[in-house]
This record gives structure tokens, C-alpha cells and sequence, in this order.
């Protein structure tokens, strides 16, 4: 699925107080994971919704899924009340993300 990045520009804009870290100017380069991470961790539950609105339920399952597949490290980056939410949340509605 393509993301309209007209959309996405405007998500980000909406949501930029979650981006504090990043410079007003390279808020639009943030990559689809850096916006995932934050939104899921950090963003209210219309947040989410939008999100996966416009980058697609499963991109955003296949990105979850590889974050928390990754190292230790990387697992690390999501509450453990938030990554155990998700976890169950995509294995019902994307089985093939399912995460064990």
C-alpha cells in the first residue's frame, strides 16, 4: 500500500508535539518505523487509529513485529504494557504478524 504522503505530512504535523526530538525542519523525513515507534508508544488511541488509517494495518504490524523481533536492545524502545497490548492486538486482526 502506498501512504499518502500529503496525509502523513499532516498526521506529523497534528502529532509533532510526540516528535520533540527531532528538528522542526526533519520532522517530514522521519521514517515510517520512527513514526510507528512513537505514535504506538506515546500517541492517544484516535492517534493510532490515523495511523494505521494511513500506513495500513499491516505495514504497521510488520513493522511492529520486526522491532520486536529484532535485539534486546531494539525491544527495549516499547513500554512492556504497550508492546504486550500490540502483541495481542495484531496477532488477533493480522495473523501472519502473529509474535510469540
Amino acid at each position: 500500500m502506498d501512504v499518502n504522503e500529503k496525509e502523513l505530512k499532516a498526521f506529523l504535523n497534528d502529532y509533532k508535539g510526540l516528535f520533540w526530538y527531532t528538528p522542526e525542519e526533519k520532522k517530514e523525513d522521519l521514517r515510517q518505523d520512527q513514526i510507528v515507534e512513537t505514535i504506538l508508544n506515546y500517541g492517544d488511541e484516535k492517534a493510532v487509529k490515523r495511523l494505521l488509517d494511513i500506513i495500513g494495518l499491516e505495514q504497521v504490524a510488520a513493522i511492529f513485529k520486526k522491532h520486536i523481533s529484532c535485539t534486546d536492545r531494539r525491544k527495549l524502545n516499547y513500554h512492556p504494557l504497550v508492546a504486550h497490548y500490540f502483541k495481542l492486538y495484531f496477532s488477533r486482526h493480522v495473523p501472519q504478524y502473529t509474535i510469540t
